[in-house]
């Protein structure tokens, strides 16, 4: 396998993509974890997508099950860009693709996303194998020159990076016989609005049985651990200048050129159009949280008022009394 990819494509990855697959990856390996009674009547979907599936309720050493599907997205020139994914009937013992089931999901994706075509597919585990080389031919004759997401679920807290990892396929001639092998491409994620908002969501959730307070609490520590940092790094820079200033630290016009830079950049809140800004953002918050209280006790007078109803009625049918209110 070479190091890297020669073919100067920029590739850009979408967040929902990595959710696909791991969800698909989570989902196969809790089925194969039920006992044998329920993995066997489990869907041919999963079966097919998994090695050695039949032994799972009695083996509990099987290596992690791999799952395939397409990635979709377009291509701009020299850059493809990678929004979607969905799953694929493959059984890796004997190498077969469930080619109508194939077609079929693509026909559905094309209806709904009219630009996006199949750019390769994807797959879990640690490293590109041999073996995958045999389902990126399978594809060529849909893309002649698919890419592979590869995914590594294995933890590693030690990782900081993505192990998400993109191959492209070059022909290279090894020992005389030319070969398609895989190449390392780079990529960078890319996220429109609605993304940046659910990947939000989902990095402040809590584990069952968190309340929405914590939720809110954690958030707002971010928040101002955050802002925190940021006060004390300007103070850092505050400090160089006064010492600058004092003649106590030697004058270097590169520094004052980065920090000028790094100052224009920091939020200007002492004009007079912030402060109108605040004040009007402030009165709005305020008078929506006054609305918020009237329109609660409205309705707890009305559930006050509903009760007293009711047990005055029954009060006036005993006595021939009519309501008071």
């Amino acid at each position: 396998m070479a190091s890297s990819s020669s073919s100067g494509l920029t590739f850009k990855l979408h967040p929902l993509v990595i959710v696909n697959i791991s969800d698909h990856y989570t989902r196969v390996k809790s089925q194969l974890s039920l006992p044998p009674s329920l993995t066997s009547t489990s869907s041919a979907a999963t079966s097919n997508n998994n090695n050695n599936n039949s032994n799972g309720g009695e083996n509990n050493q099987n290596p992690p099950p791999r799952v395939y599907g397409c990635v979709i997205g377009v291509q701009r020139g020299r850059t493809v860009e990678i929004f979607n994914s969905f799953e694929l009937i493959y059984d890796p013992s004997t190498r077969s693709l469930d080619r109508s089931f194939l077609e079929k999901k693509q026909e559905l994706y094309k209806k709904v996303f009219p630009h996006f075509y199949v750019l390769g597919w994807y797959s879990t585990g640690s490293d590109a194998h041999e073996s995958d080389m045999h389902f990126h031919k399978a594809l060529m004759d849909i893309n002649e020159s698919p890419l592979y997401v590869l995914l590594n679920p294995a933890i590693n807290p030690a990782q900081k990076d993505l192990p998400v990892t993109i191959y492209e396929s070059e022909l290279h001639v090894i020992d005389g016989v030319p070969q398609l092998i895989f190449v390392r491409s780079s990529y960078t994620i890319e996220t429109v609005e609605a993304e940046r908002i659910s990947v939000d969501h989902v990095a402040h959730l809590k584990p069952s049985g968190g309340s929405a307070a914590t939720q809110l609490a954690a958030q707002l520590t971010g928040i101002h651990s955050a802002i925190k940092m940021l006060n004390s790094r300007i103070g850092v820079l505050h400090q160089y200048l006064v010492g600058m200033q004092k003649g106590d630290i030697p004058c270097e016009s590169s520094l004052l050129r980065q920090v000028s830079s790094l100052l224009r950049r920091l939020p200007a809140i002492e004009s007079e159009k912030f402060q109108d800004d605040f004040l009007m953002e402030y009165n709005d918050t305020l008078l929506i949280t006054y609305l918020a209280m009237f329109t609660n006790c409205s309705s707890t007078m009305n559930e006050l008022v509903d009760k007293f109803n009711t047990t005055y009625d029954r009060h006036s049918r005993r006595g021939g009394r009519t309501a008071f209110i």
